[in-house]
């Protein structure tokens, strides 16, 4: 780690680092974009063309990373010791929008190796620290190698003026200093306009979503890395096999005793080169003409080809067969279906243990600056997350009825296996206690005539006193 280093120099060292990182993200960009180039291509038949050949492109990068995506879903945040999920905490996650936010982070780690999330003071609202979602193309964080721990960053964008050139900002997140610049004559200099942020922080307020770190290398692995070269043979045989379709799919027509006269209209206009592609009817009062045509391409050997490539995705990355679409992938019943998933929910559920890290320790930044220090059990905070998993409904509602039966799952317990939210289960405890009160009013009013207080704590009251049978009268004996 480097140390000794001022605001200015430390800002230096960031945006080199990130200058450096830049090509490789915007080239993993590209791809999940669908924008890549066309590859395989021999570098003299492209000259030929001259860009005239437009590449079909299948994105199957963008499919493996929305398939893994969608299985992250955070559900709320709660203490170890604590059974509930916490309301303030996910009053915080709704405030700054988190359920849409986060799901760009994912896609952004998942893609380009990493993501990050900035903590800050909300002048608007005390009670809710703001949290934003960042692109790491516009965000860099230096780790110390001992701690792992964020020890500087900075972000860097453009504001867009009309009519002029664009305003280029950076901000510094340093432990306990927030430094914004401006870029005058090609060089950041401190921001008149904002003065520096001092603050109680002992670390940057940057958290870095991370996908596939490893020992070595916290910087993250991209879910594109293994699939990139067999995108890249994908497009190049679509591509090839688009254009075989035109020349060799249509079945081509030969004539052999005609001149260009034969090709002029009753108007003396010559038929376009379209026109005789396309079928129009040929005519020749040559008795020696002759016409037919070639035998079609089937372009079997391209679709084999896609097919064998789409088994490779499929291995690499775990998707179901069904997800790529290649023949004989089709699931034939619901569990054939769950099986072909398990290695992507596993992939899921590895990916919610990383970033759940990640997002307990922005969430404890954001009770540090609220509160000025995170409480004492906050090392013991834990990410909800949704089943990343598709049982259906029947089988899990089966497995929780016979669980819960037998008293081995709580109220609360079954809710969550069933797949309620955290708001949803508060509903259905309130629901749950407002059913309880009523049937215990009718059980009073059966029982008393009357009903029992509708405030907890208020006195009852008297229940009336049954009256005292009379004594019997006596029955007077006949003698």
């Amino acid at each position: 780690m480097a140390v000794n280093l001022d605001p200015d120099q430390w800002l230096t060292r960031l945006t080199k680092a990130h200058d450096s990182d830049l090509p490789e993200l915007k080239r993993l960009d590209g791809y999940y974009e669908g924008k890549q180039t066309l590859a395989y291509m021999a570098p003299e038949l492209m000259r030929e063309l001259n860009q005239r050949l437009r590449q079909l492109v299948i994105n199957w990068p963008r499919l493996v990373v929305d398939a893994l995506e969608e299985r992250l879903d955070v559900e709320g945040f709660r203490f170890s010791d604590d059974a509930e999920a916490d309301s303030e905490l996910w009053g915080i996650w709704q405030a700054n929008d988190l359920d849409e936010e986060s799901q760009l982070g994912h896609v952004d780690a998942l893609a380009l190796r990493r993501s990050f999330v900035i903590v800050g003071a909300n002048e608007d609202d005390e009670a809710n620290p703001l949290i934003t979602v960042e692109s790491p193309l516009e965000v860099y964080a230096e780790r110390d190698p001992r701690t792992r721990a964020v020890v500087a960053a900075v972000k860097r964008w453009e504001e867009d003026v009309p009519d002029a050139e664009s305003i280029k900002h950076a901000t510094l997140y340093l432990p306990g200093l927030t430094t914004w610049y401006i870029k005058k004559n090609g060089t950041y200099v401190p921001d008149p306009d904002i003065p520096p942020d001092h603050t109680t922080l002992d670390r940057p307020p940057v958290e870095p979503l991370v996908n596939r770190a490893r020992v070595r290398d916290r910087g993250g692995v991209s879910e594109l890395a293994d699939i990139i070269p067999v995108s890249d043979a994908l497009c190049k045989i679509a591509t090839d096999m688009m254009v075989s379709a035109e020349y060799h799919a249509i079945p081509r027509r030969w004539a052999a005793g005609l001149t260009e006269e034969d090709f002029v209209g009753p108007d003396g206009v010559k038929t376009s080169t379209l026109t005789a592609r396309i079928g129009a009817l040929w005519l020749s009062e040559n008795p020696e003409t002759k016409f037919g045509q070639f035998q079609e391409a089937q372009l079997k050997n391209f679709h084999d080809t896609i097919d064998t490539l789409a088994r490779v995705v499929g291995g690499l990355t775990g998707l179901p067969p069904h997800f790529l679409g290649y023949v004989g992938g089709e699931p034939v019943s619901a569990d054939a279906i769950r099986a072909s998933e398990a290695r992507l929910v596993k992939r899921a559920e590895r990916r919610q243990r990383a970033f759940g890290g990640s997002w307990e320790r922005v969430m404890r930044l954001a009770m540090q600056i609220r509160d000025g220090a995170a409480p004492a059990n906050a090392d013991r905070l834990e990410t909800i997350w949704r089943n990343a998993s598709t049982p259906t409904l029947a089988q899990t509602s089966d497995a929780v009825t016979k669980l819960h039966a037998e008293e081995l799952l709580p109220d609360e317990a079954a809710w969550e296996m069933m797949g309620f939210s955290q708001t949803q289960i508060a509903r259905l405890i309130d629901m749950q206690q407002r059913q309880t009160d009523r049937g215990l009013g009718a059980q009073f009013s059966a029982l008393f005539g009357a009903q029992p207080p509708a405030v907890p704590g208020a006195p009852v009251p008297p229940v009336p006193e049954a009256p005292v049978p009379a004594p019997p009268v006596p029955i007077p004996q006949i003698p």
